[in-house]
């Protein structure tokens, strides 16, 4: 392991000195400076209470920033509005301000603020009890989550004017038990829902019903408050909230906060092998990147893509910092997982500045307050613009000059965005989507709000009109769940229905894990994720410790795990098949059919590979014996005409009788497009799902392979639409993206790696995007 060349405590010059000169110098491809920012202020059109002005006072505020002024006006006028302003630009005070002037002149007034994480709402449960404090007002303030003692939620039901939660307790603790909320739910004012850009896909799906549950609640209770949802910088913040809380909205997305210089580095690993597109490993690079930062002194924050990846660089960042004789303990992880009271010490100690570097998954990419800090590392692009910003944000949070860096892997889509670094500076190219209407989560949530309140006669719900609310209640009232008098209709079934909705997956209660040494619960994993990581003699990571499966209870939905020290993590090996069941629609391309239906996926996980730490060299392989899953989603997919694949096997000098040459390259482009579609449609590549088909896609045709790319969850959340929408500019940003890869053949940053020395891949590829866009190349 080769030493870090930067003087140590020289500061941000001393890395970006030696950052300047080989070897490092040769793995930066791009930088951006982002220059100062200037604050532009202005004043309320309504002049605040003297209690809005103490606050103000307090912080030392004499006057607010432009969008802070005009988000304030909104909500006092009435108005629902959404704030859409970069990092640090003091969106938290767009709705404090508002909440204390309604609990200054109402004394019955309460306001609800929705978070999506525990660590978010404590931290801004503490910053805006110290405002109220300061405005002298006299409210009650409680955070009601899975942390709360019982006598804390007691007081957030009886006492407290503003309470503070998450979509979870919403939908378990609130909403339920309603009539126990019933005089703070009558005094509502305001409803503050923070960071909606984290509200898309299932989760903001799931969310969506949650509030068009909690808005039957309200009605019930009488009350018509405001709302007010801030977001980081995506292409459609209006629409999303519109959708997400089924009312209009104003926008406010110009900034008037300053801000300082910072310098933000794209780095990819070193090819290994230049012909093939190999290159070394991004967390190695991530981690070197992480050291040099901690040894000028700069206390830094690195992110990572998952649980695993966090303790895998937790591990590595400590073995590099010995040499610079600094405690391993002043590295520390942070994600999912970890206890409140030890996610709470991490957070202060980088306040304190006793940590001098924390690798975190997303958990503390939202507003946590962490104080102020110089650097942030970036292993892996976070898989949308909006995360990368709200990251990069999270360093130089004092106006202070600060140093970003993206750690690009060789996925696609990681360079796609190393060898476009402008991507990043332009207007925003994401939109946040969410489908409230998938019909299983719709499902879920019907059966929830029929416990919370009886369904009247005539009554809809979301997108179901009165008519197919009533047949649907009707169906529940065959199951024996409701009971129907004069066309209403009232739940009379023992349990609750929302303990079985998990708001992150659809259909997949959660298994749990169960440390078999000490015979506790250390974790748990949603179940559609639960077969590839718990299978047995599977190695799960927890808090920087490698665990061994021992036992999967696929009935009980538990996983028996033991601690060990294995030189290798795991990988599962998986199975699938996939049919078309409907098309929904279909347009030729040239040689080019893209087709948008409804596809059913079959899928078995048959083993598992063994990588070892540090080389990533594949150690072997191992068996599993586990039932196949099936689901049906909505897909796109490709093929070739028998006319195009003699055009290309002409020009290419392959066998136009033999389909390989056309699966192996649909293969690739599956691949290569569900990444650069990741981009334009603000979701994880994970979420698209691409499959390959030597059957073709219509039986009644002659055979030919198709490339499908479905939706990772039943009934999707309207993504393969967007793709199908969208599969122009797709294409052509993947010829570009073909065009800047050094590889001949393909690689895992392209098309990925070819089967065979003579394949014709990745120029088949380009060919097909050829007929897709065909004034480009």
């Amino acid at each position: 392991m080769e030493g870090s060349p930067v003087r140590q405590d020289g500061g941000i010059d001393a890395v970006m000195e030696a950052w300047s000169e080989r070897p490092m110098s040769s793995l930066v491809r791009a930088r951006l400076e982002i220059p100062v920012e200037e604050a532009r202020t202005a004043r309320t059109a309504r002049t605040l209470s003297r209690e809005a002005d103490r606050a103000l006072e307090q912080l030392g505020i004499e006057r607010l920033y432009t969008h802070q002024a005009e988000a304030v006006d909104h909500v006092l006028e009435g108005r629902n509005v959404v704030v859409a302003t970069p990092t640090a630009s003091g969106k938290s005070l767009c709705y404090q301000l508002p909440i204390i002037e309604q609990l200054a002149h109402e004394p019955d007034a309460t306001a609800l603020l929705i978070f999506p994480t525990k660590a978010l709402e404590h931290d801004q449960g503490k910053e805006l009890g110290t405002l109220v404090q300061g405005a002298r007002i006299d409210a009650a303030l409680a955070a009601y989550d899975g942390d709360a003692t019982s006598d804390a939620r007691r007081l957030a039901r009886s006492r407290a004017r503003i309470v503070l939660t998450n979509p979870d307790m919403l939908h378990m603790g609130v909403l339920p038990h309603h009539t126990s909320w019933s005089s703070f739910l009558a005094g509502l004012k305001i409803i503050v829902i923070d960071e909606l850009h984290q509200y898309r896909g299932v989760f903001g799906s799931h969310f969506a019903n949650v509030l068009r549950r909690l808005g039957r609640v309200l009605d019930f209770h009488g009350a018509r408050p405001v709302w007010l949802a801030s977001s980081a910088t995506i292409r459609n913040p209006k629409e999303m909230a519109e959708t997400l809380v089924g009312r209009a909205f104003e926008l406010v997305s110009r900034s008037g906060a300053p801000s300082g210089k910072k310098s933000v580095y794209f780095m990819t690993p070193p090819l290994v092998n230049p012909v093939a597109g190999v290159r070394g490993s991004y967390m190695h690079l991530a981690a070197r990147a992480a050291h040099d930062l901690v040894r000028a002194g700069l206390q830094t924050l690195v992110f990572a893509g998952s649980r695993r990846a966090v303790e895998v660089l937790l591990r590595y960042v400590r073995e590099r910092v010995r040499g610079d004789g600094l405690e391993p303990e002043a590295v520390q992880g942070y994600r999912g997982g970890y206890l409140p009271a030890l996610r709470r010490r991490i957070e202060d100690g980088l306040k304190q500045g006793s940590l001098r570097c924390v690798i975190a998954t997303n958990a503390l990419e939202l507003g946590v307050d962490i104080g102020s800090l110089d650097a942030v590392v970036l292993a892996g692009y976070p898989g949308s613009v909006a995360s990368t910003w709200q990251r990069i944000g999270r360093a130089g949070r004092r106006r202070a000059p600060s140093l970003a860096a993206l750690v690009c892997s060789a996925s696609p889509l990681d360079q796609f965005i190393v060898e476009h670094a402008d991507y990043l500076s332009g207007a925003p190219p994401e939109r946040g989507l969410l489908n409230p209407d998938n019909l299983e989560i719709l499902l879920e949530h019907i059966k929830c709000a029929a416990f919370e309140l009886a369904f009247e006669p005539g009554e809809g719900y979301g997108g179901l009109q009165p008519e197919e609310t009533g047949e649907v209640m009707d169906h529940l009232a065959k199951q024996g769940l409701v009971h129907a008098t004069a066309g209403r209709h009232m739940w009379v079934a023992d349990e609750f229905p929302g303990a079985s909705v998990n708001l992150r997956s659809i259909g997949s209660e959660p298994f749990v894990i169960t440390d078999a040494t000490v015979s506790s619960v250390i974790g748990e994993v949603d179940g559609r994720n639960a077969l590839r990581m718990l299978h047995e003699q599977a190695v799960y990571q927890h808090a920087g410790l490698p665990y061994i499966v021992e036992k999967l209870d696929i009935d009980r939905r538990r996983a028996t795990v033991r601690e060990v020290e294995p030189e290798y993590y795991t990988q599962p090996v998986v199975s699938s098949s996939i049919s078309p069941i409907d098309v929904i629609d279909r347009t030729a391309y040239g040689q080019v059919d893209v087709h948008l239906g409804e596809v059913r996926i079959i899928e078995r996980i048959t083993g598992f590979k063994k990588i070892r730490f540090g080389s990533h060299e594949n150690l072997g392989y191992g068996d599993v014996d586990l039932p196949e899953t099936k689901m049906e989603a909505f897909s796109v997919w490709i093929d070739l005409s028998r006319g195009g694949m003699e055009r290309i096997s002409g020009t290419l000098d392959v066998d136009p009788v033999s389909s390989v040459w056309v699966a192996e390259a649909l293969e690739g482009l599956g691949s290569l497009t569900r990444h650069i579609a990741a981009l334009r449609l603000m979701c994880d590549p994970h979420d698209l799902v691409p499959s390959l088909s030597l059957d073709g896609a219509d039986p009644s045709e002659e055979t030919r392979p198709a490339i499908f790319i479905h939706e990772a969850h039943p009934g999707g959340v309207g993504l393969v639409e967007k793709l199908y929408e969208q599969i122009m500019e797709i294409s052509i940003d993947a010829l570009d993206a073909l065009a800047r890869c050094p590889c001949t053949s393909g690689c895992p940053s392209c098309v990925g790696p070819p089967e065979r020395e003579d394949t014709a891949r990745k120029r088949t590829v380009r060919a097909i995007l050829e007929f897709m866009a065909p004034d480009v190349h």
